[in-house]
């Protein structure tokens, strides 16, 4: 290692490095949002039932039937 050696950090590293020292909460906010939307209970049963339910597409979709 030379001896005038300085760490790189690029500007959006240090960009996140003060967003988070302004918001400390930043991260459990991120967590929660998350929460909301992704991590979620899944209903097997349900997802189930739609697979049934879905239409196979036409091979050209935009042909009507019958033509």
């Amino acid at each position: 290692m030379p001896l005038f050696w300085k760490p790189y950090k690029s500007e959006i590293t240090q960009f996140i490095d003060e967003l988070k020292a302004k918001r400390p909460t930043l991260e459990a906010e991120q967590r929660a949002g998350r929460g909301l939307l992704w991590d979620r209970p899944q209903d097997r049963e349900a997802e189930a039932e739609f697979k049934a339910a879905r239409v196979a597409q036409q091979p050209y979709v935009y042909q009507t039937r019958g033509h």
